[in-house]
């Protein structure tokens, strides 16, 4: 009965691996990392972003990206880490941390916050961050700034909207 479930265990693992190496070879081109590079963490990041009703220097109202936080959670579910900023910064739990410049990005659908490919900085401290050369932002859901109004009458007003990525960590071979 053991060797049953360990066999079972083993066909869900090589499914859960087909399908991710399957979505990554169906991401678009722009935010796909460069060959030469190995993914070291998967995380699922959940959290919110804030948005903030203000003027631009036109003189249109509008809400404004004021910056994301996030737990990154790991296949189980367990928290491995947080995303912040501005500036983006991934950290993981052991105190290591990267932030990155982007360089591309891809649009996931109506209210979903665009696909994103980062290239990273050298990493802060030791740890799980270290090495990072590519971060993903894949299978985006919600993020986007509200459909609500953003007037003179709401200036200062901020907005909190719920969001889920997976964030994919690269390195180089």
């Amino acid at each position: 009965m053991t060797t049953h479930h360990l066999t079972r265990a083993a066909l869900a693992a090589a499914l859960i691996t087909s399908f991710s190496h399957a979505a990554l070879a169906e991401t678009p081109a722009d935010v796909q990392v460069p060959d030469g590079n190995n993914i070291v963490l998967e995380t699922v990041g959940v959290g919110a972003i804030t948005y903030m009703c203000e003027a631009n220097d036109d003189g249109d109202m509008g809400w404004v990206f004021k910056g994301p936080h996030a737990a990154l959670n790991d296949g189980e579910g367990s928290q491995v880490g947080s995303y912040y900023g501005p500036p983006a910064t991934w950290e993981a739990l052991d105190g290591s941390k990267v932030t990155g410049t982007q360089l591309a990005t891809a649009a996931n659908g109506d209210g979903n916050i665009p696909l994103q490919l980062v290239a990273a900085n050298p990493a802060e401290g030791e740890g799980a961050m270290t090495g990072v050369s590519y971060i993903q932002r894949l299978n985006t859901q919600g993020g986007v700034a509200p459909d609500v109004a953003c007037d003179m009458d709401h200036e200062g007003a901020t907005a909190v909207v719920t969001y889920q990525a997976d964030y994919i960590f690269w390195t180089a071979e």
